[in-house]
């Protein structure tokens, strides 16, 4: 059995609950549970908000793809994605992504996987809102962010 999900919601999202989850429910059969939550930064003091849109069903739809597809590449047990949308303040999560394998391998590279592919190519789109009231640019994905993705490209397991 494998467990594969997808949230994108407004709603902070609990950590440990989602570790503790995955892991009563695969006792026994995983050796390893990857995590990495994303956080928003505040950017030296200059960013009061960054804002997420998305097309509600088409991100969803688009992600579960991508799961599939490290699913697909990894011998994974569980993979929970939780994408938030809306204004999200400084310190708060932005993304969840969770990995469980019977070897640690197979889950870091998964959610590494995963993170490079909702960094550069999730159907999000970022906007700043400033510290001084104003509302600043879209954001997109650094050469950094690409050049990261980029190693999936092609790559098997």
């Amino acid at each position: 059995m494998r467990d594969e999900r997808v949230s994108i919601q407004a709603e902070p999202f609990d950590v440990a609950a989602e570790i503790a989850r995955i892991e009563a429910d695969f006792a026994g059969r995983v050796g390893a549970v990857v995590t990495f939550s994303g956080l928003c930064r505040d950017e030296a003091g200059r960013l009061a908000a960054l804002e997420l849109e998305h097309y509600p069903g088409m991100a969803e739809a688009e992600i579960a793809r991508v799961v599939a597809e490290a699913a697909a590449r990894w011998p994974l047990q569980a993979v929970r994605v939780i994408h938030r949308h809306g204004k999200i303040a400084p310190g708060d999560g932005i993304v969840l992504v969770v990995t469980a394998s019977g070897h640690r391998i197979a889950a870091f590279e998964a959610a590494s996987f995963l993170m490079d592919y909702l960094k550069t190519r999730a159907p999000f789109w970022k906007r700043e809102h400033l510290a001084d009231g104003t509302t600043g640019g879209w954001v997109e994905a650094t050469a950094a962010d690409d050049t990261a993705a980029g190693r999936w490209e092609g790559a098997g397991r």
